[in-house]
């Protein structure tokens, strides 16, 4: 990779020679992916990323409890806290966001999922809150399937879909898992392998959730930037954040970035914000509000509300000794229920011993009420040791629940304190009322598996921040149009999850790549035809 990372005097005499046909702002799942399939088909790429490229042999996850800025973008975490502020309380800690090549992906547990028809598409048997995304299923469907490829993704067939991918087989299921998911079909679910972007199953499984230091896992790094620059048409330039866009009657002219002290404005014929829905927003209010006529830049935040539980495997049951990690199972037969769009349920990836519960206890402690009364905190190892005690290893699940659009939840941007990250986020009595009818529902469901409910509160999962940007037909409600195209930029994109209109039922990744693929295809077009 060293050959392909410039220093910011290389950059700046590459800028005044003409520049490149694209700068890709981040290097996560969307910059990445679109930053290998812009290189491919033949075009210059600068990618900018905030972080550093850190060890390619590092095996870390994130740690929250780490506070330092500069210690923080060494490990490529987010180096700033976020000030969340939902339902009127107000707490400072670390989002799990990265800094640094591959930005949140590196991080992430590999789970690619695709969504369901309904998530994107509206029907008279499940009508869409918002209409329908201006992109159908159907156009999508082939961006799904090159994503699955460019991932590696293998796992099973969901039983339910009407139609299923044909994947590679993933790892190997555990004894426990087999005996699990026999125990959910006896009490009629249907449950499936879960779907990861795995290379390698070998040692692989284990660099779920945290950094992998090879190519086994496939995440914005090793999957988008690594083979974007081995093409040689692709560059990086770290440490860099980009302060503003520079723009001028509906055309960007350039990016302004502040590293080591000094300023640069960096060209190119067209440019690509992937620094997440968090930042991207950020990025363009700091930018004179470009883009924002609809003023719903920063707005219709969403995440999804996490419902994680633990279920036990039939007594008797061999373990790993390792108690390794594991996200073998899944199942969908909660996602739509009735009126309710509720959402998948997945392996988290850890076995539920007495330190696991201790620590997703103490989570839910830490963003409760009771948090003022920190000498309770000690309480939550009494229901833990109690379940291990009683039950022994378990596996924990997480129902994800679909967030809807309000255009009153939002990233606020402080002009005097830009690099500030703030949200606003009220939860919605209709989400409130579908997290109590999902609950019942798991509860009805998995009657007569061995289980216990982690989570005691609704709990956001600020790993899934999206529809900050989003895209649609009508300018006036909206950011983007259905090419993830500014309304009112013709050579700006943005391709993180900012665009998505709705959170859907299902881990955001896979869709953040496929329609990266997607708006590669459209940029690559314009470029060849001179229109960019």
């Amino acid at each position: 990779m060293t050959a392909q990372v410039l220093t910011l005097t290389q950059a700046q005499t590459q800028s005044q020679a003409g520049g490149w046909d694209v700068i890709v702002v981040g290097t996560g799942m969307g910059g990445g992916t679109i930053g290998r399939r812009l290189a491919e088909q033949g075009h210059s790429v600068l990618f900018v990323e905030r972080g550093g490229a850190g060890q390619r042999a590092e095996e870390h996850g994130l740690n929250p409890h780490i506070w330092d800025e500069e210690a923080r973008l060494v490990r490529g975490y987010w180096p700033k806290p976020m000030q969340a502020t939902v339902n009127g309380t107000t707490t400072l800690f670390h989002a799990p966001l990265g800094a640094g090549v591959g930005g949140s992906s590196v991080f992430y547990a590999a789970a690619l999922e695709r969504p369901a028809p309904h998530d994107l598409d509206d029907s008279p048997d499940i009508p869409h809150p918002t209409g329908g995304w201006p992109v159908s299923y159907a156009e999508m469907a082939p961006y799904f399937a090159e994503a699955e490829a460019l991932y590696h993704v293998c796992g099973g067939a969901d039983p339910l879909a009407a139609e299923t991918a044909a994947l590679p087989d993933g790892p190997e299921m555990s004894e426990a898992d087999v005996a699990l998911a026999a125990k959910m079909q006896a009490a009629g679910l249907h449950p499936y392998q879960g779907h990861l972007g795995l290379r390698r199953f070998e040692g692989s499984d284990g660099y779920l959730g945290r950094k992998c230091p090879n190519d086994a896992k496939l995440d914005g790094r090793s999957a988008g930037v690594e083979p974007a620059l081995a093409t040689g048409r692709a560059t990086l330039l770290l440490r860099a954040p980009v302060t503003e866009i520079r723009h001028d009657q509906g055309r960007v002219s350039g990016v302004k970035i502040w590293t080591g002290g000094e300023e640069a404005i960096l060209q190119a014929k067209t440019y690509v914000l992937a620094a997440g829905a968090l930042h991207t927003p950020r990025l363009l209010l700091a930018s004179g509000g470009v883009g924002n006529g609809s003023g719903m830049v920063g707005r219709n935040l969403m995440f999804h509300l996490n419902e994680m539980f633990a279920l036990w495997p039939p007594r008797q049951t061999p373990t790993a000794p390792s108690g390794g990690v594991s996200r073998a199972l899944a199942f969908r037969d909660l996602y739509h229920s009735g009126a309710d769009r509720f959402g998948m349920v997945q392996a988290m990836g850890i076995e539920a011993r007495y330190g696991e519960i201790v620590h997703y206890l103490n989570m839910a402690f830490d963003r409760s009420l009771l948090r003022h009364l920190p000498w309770l905190r000690a309480f939550t190892r009494l229901p833990a040791l109690v379940a291990v005690k009683l039950l022994g290893s378990a596996k924990i699940f997480v129902g994800i629940l679909e967030d809807l659009p309000y255009a009153q939840n939002r990233v606020i941007f402080d002009p005097d304190n830009p690099d500030h990250l703030a949200i606003q986020y009220e939860m919605a009595p209709e989400l409130l009322a579908r997290r109590r009818a999902f609950r019942r529902a798991l509860k009805t469901r998995l009657r007569g598996l061995r289980k216990m409910f982690v989570s005691t509160g609704p709990e956001l999962n600020f790993g899934h921040p999206c529809g900050t940007v989003r895209f649609g037909l009508d300018p006036a409600t909206s950011v983007l149009n259905r090419d993830c195209r500014l309304h009112e930029a013709d050579n700006l994109y943005v391709v993180d999850a900012g665009f998505m209109p709705t959170s859907m039922g299902v881990n955001p990744s896979l869709t953040i790549a496929a329609n990266a693929l997607r708006v590669g295809d459209v940029v690559s077009k314009a470029l060849r035809k001179g229109e960019l």
